[in-house]
């Protein structure tokens, strides 16, 4: 049997979190940047520990009015500030759940920054600096900061979206485009099975580009997530396929 991570972005205010757990294996939670609150963490976090579900941290760019999907220029101290805020925030809620912080995984325009932006990517490691130890740092394979987090030892899960189309360099296609998103379980499954089984992602325009995942990402706002996980759990195991 294969094991794979499955993850979810939670806490965002959909309040699916209670159908998504018993069908993931890791979730990452708004922790105030994009989404997210105090009493939605605390909500979340407590599902998560009930159905055993490995729990991380989802901080953005501070800009809860386009739910951190636009790419903000932020003095460094500015950023810095932010993020730190964000996880002092979650982790102190987490500890008062008697939890574990399993990873970190930026969110959003943050995310796909990080993917190319050197500088970017230093200041976001000296922000969560404090939480390098036993914290993996979820990322996209080929990135510029797995590159720079790989310089300070950090432990690394390559990412892959499951409902996410690439372009040929790796990069997700955007949003804006009408074939950003994959929402046919069968195709969401085709997807994830080329990359398990080829290490290689069929992009947008045909390619297969190689590819490294250790843990596939559902958007927990896909608006049929629910459906595309629920088809999962009933296919992964007929291909010896573990969640876990």
């Amino acid at each position: 049997m294969k094991h794979i991570d499955l993850n979810c972005d939670v806490g965002e205010g959909l309040n699916n979190e209670n159908e998504l757990f018993p069908l993931i294996s890791s979730c990452s939670i708004a922790c105030g940047g994009h989404a997210g609150d105090q009493k939605t963490m605390n909500k979340v976090i407590g599902l998560a520990l009930q159905n055993e579900v490995k729990i991380g941290a989802h901080p953005s760019y501070p800009d809860r009015k386009n739910f951190g999907r636009l790419s903000l220029n932020l003095p460094k101290s500015d950023f810095i500030k932010s993020i730190r805020s964000q996880l002092t925030v979650f982790s102190k809620i987490l500890r008062e759940h008697g939890g574990s912080l399993n990873h970190i995984k930026p969110h959003g325009a943050l995310y796909n920054d990080l993917a190319k932006d050197k500088t970017l990517s230093v200041h976001f490691l000296e922000a969560i600096a404090p939480y390098k130890d036993g914290v993996k740092l979820y990322v996209p394979y080929g990135s510029v900061i797995a590159e720079e987090a790989q310089k300070l030892d950090w432990e690394l899960y390559y990412e892959a979206f499951g409902d996410r189309n690439y372009e040929d360099d790796l990069s997700l296609v955007s949003r804006k485009q009408a074939n950003a998103l994959i929402q046919e379980p069968q195709r969401v499954m085709e997807h994830i099975m080329t990359i398990i089984n080829e290490g290689k992602v069929k992009t947008i325009s045909g390619q297969l580009i190689p590819i490294i995942a250790e843990t596939f990402c559902l958007h927990g706002d896909t608006p049929n997530v629910l459906q595309i996980l629920m088809y999962l759990s009933r296919e992964f195991p007929k291909k010896n396929i573990l969640i876990k």
